[in-house]
């Protein structure tokens, strides 16, 4: 009981956005719920944009306006893309990030300098609880992709993961666990696969 109590105390004192940056768990009746509605809804205006758009720069400047950061003229993107809100999405310099990929970032994505995103990949930094009674809570999870690493296409990295420095993730991988520096992980759930 003292549990929940806190929890509500929480929800009420603390913004929605600071709580999940924080990584505490959102119930589905959080007061401030429709924020995050408002927020996705009005990223996925810029996305439309963004989306639609053949010029690089006007894609970095959307991105830049879409995460709340300035975006480097080295990152290069190729829509489409789709982030559900944006403003927990950092990403450094000489990023590549291929067609078709999926950021969910309410719980945070970092991606560094000299990163290699390949085509259709997922990078889901939220969740939700196992048990059925508690389902519709939002659980984040901040995800780190740490310098010059390369997500093979159709990879997806879940809620917490951070992919060390160097590491590849195989096409088709399901990353359901940190990488280390310097390895080679595939398959489902991904394994170590070989170190360099």
């Amino acid at each position: 009981m003292l549990d929940l109590c806190a929890m509500v105390f929480n929800q009420d004192s603390k913004d929605i956005f600071q709580q999940l940056r924080e990584g505490e768990t959102i119930a589905p009746n959080h007061p401030q719920g429709y924020q995050l509605r408002n927020a996705s809804f009005a990223t996925k205006k810029l996305l439309v944009q963004l989306n639609n758009s053949a010029d690089p720069g006007e894609i970095r400047n959307l991105l830049s306006q879409i995460t709340g950061s300035t975006v480097d003229e080295t990152v290069v993107v190729f829509t489409p893309l789709y982030i559900n809100y944006g403003k927990n999405t950092t990403i450094g310099k000489n990023v590549f990030i291929n067609f078709d990929c999926v950021f969910l970032d309410l719980g945070g994505i970092a991606i560094e300098d000299d990163v290699l995103i390949a085509p259709k990949v997922s990078l889901l930094s939220e969740g939700h609880p196992v048990s059925p009674a508690h389902r519709q809570s939002l659980v984040p999870g901040r995800i780190h992709i740490k310098k010059n690493a390369w997500i093979g296409a159709g990879a997806t990295i879940l809620p917490g993961v951070t992919i060390g420095e160097n590491a590849i993730v195989a096409a088709g991988a399901v990353v359901s666990k940190d990488v280390p520096a310097n390895t080679v992980v595939g398959g489902i759930p991904a394994n170590q696969l070989k170190s360099f």
